[in-house]
């Protein structure tokens, strides 16, 4: 069989059964029914990264985010001071847990490879989309990310 090609098996009612392109079955919904999501789909998550650590020049500072975001495009917003930095960015992640673990190892795994400053996490937030934008509408969530890219505070 080709890859992503359906199966011939024929289910409960004689039908074929059917997958989607990334080999999820695909579910159908009886009339008046609601579809609801698989729990284990991943999700978006705003993540803030803060940094901090002994001063440094703001010149490696903003080059070494700058390569950090090079590496990894995902990165929305970085802003930068001598002695702290922020990072901005969407994850997607099946949980939080999942979304934490990852923002949680981005500056030490790429400590070396961007030439970032040795500087400790000082502090982590993880939200849901809906949570995100629920704050920017009223007004006390974080502004939007913009303009995008590695700014001084």
């Amino acid at each position: 069989m080709r890859p992503g090609t359906a199966s011939r098996s024929a289910g409960a009612a004689g039908a074929p059964s059917r997958t989607a392109a990334g080999g999820r079955a695909l579910t159908s919904v009886a009339a008046g029914g609601r579809y609801e999501e698989p729990a284990d789909l991943p999700r978006l998550w705003h993540v803030t990264l803060s940094v901090s650590g002994a001063q440094a020049p703001l010149t490696e500072v903003r080059r070494g985010l700058e390569q950090l975001a090079h590496d990894h495009p995902f990165l929305l917003t970085s802003r930068y001071a001598g002695d702290h930095a922020e990072i901005r960015y969407w994850e997607e992640a099946r949980d939080l847990h999942d979304a934490a673990a990852v923002a949680l190892r981005l500056w030490g795994e790429h400590r070396q490879t961007a030439k970032l400053p040795p500087w400790e996490i000082v502090g982590l937030e993880v939200i849901d989309r809906e949570t995100y934008h629920q704050r920017v509408a009223e007004g006390y969530g974080p502004p939007p990310a913009s303009p995008v890219g590695v700014h001084p505070f």
